[in-house]
C-alpha cells in the first residue's frame, strides 16, 4: 500500500524558511519521479516541483524558482522541499505525490502539511 506522509509545515513570517519532508513507503521509492503539489484555500491544486529518480534533475514552477529546492534521499525513502524567502502567497496545503508519468502527473499523494506565511 502506497503511503506518503508529509511533515515540516507551520506558521512562518514572510521571508522565512521551512523544510518539508515526505516519508514514502509501500513502493520502490528510488524508481519513481516525485512531485510536490500545493493547494491554497479556494483554489485548485498547483504543481510546485518535481525530481527524477536519482535526484540529479529537477523542475520548478515559476513561483518557486530561485526560492525552493527539491531533493530526495533514496536510502531513507524521503523527499524534501526546502522553501526560502517565503511569501504570503505560498500559504497552502503542501502535498508530496508519486509521479504517474512525466514531470507533472501523479497517481498517489499524501494528506499534506499546512504552510502558512503571515506576519
Amino acid at each position: 500500500q502506497v503511503q506518503l506522509v508529509e511533515s515540516g509545515g507551520g506558521l512562518v513570517q514572510p521571508g522565512g524558511s521551512l523544510r518539508l519532508s515526505c516519508a514514502a513507503s509501500g513502493f520502490t521509492f528510488s524508481t519513481y519521479y516525485m512531485i510536490w503539489v500545493r493547494q491554497a484555500p479556494g483554489k485548485g491544486p498547483e504543481w510546485v516541483s518535481a525530481i527524477n529518480t536519482g535526484g540529479g534533475i529537477t523542475r520548478y514552477a515559476d513561483p518557486g524558482k530561485g526560492r525552493f529546492t527539491i531533493s530526495r534521499d533514496n536510502a531513507k525513502n524521503t523527499l524534501y522541499l526546502q522553501m526560502n524567502s517565503l511569501k504570503p502567497e505560498d500559504t497552502a496545503l503542501h502535498y508530496c505525490a508519486r509521479a504517474g508519468g512525466g514531470w507533472t502527473a501523479y497517481d498517489y499523494r499524501g494528506q499534506g502539511t499546512q504552510v502558512t506565511v503571515s506576519s
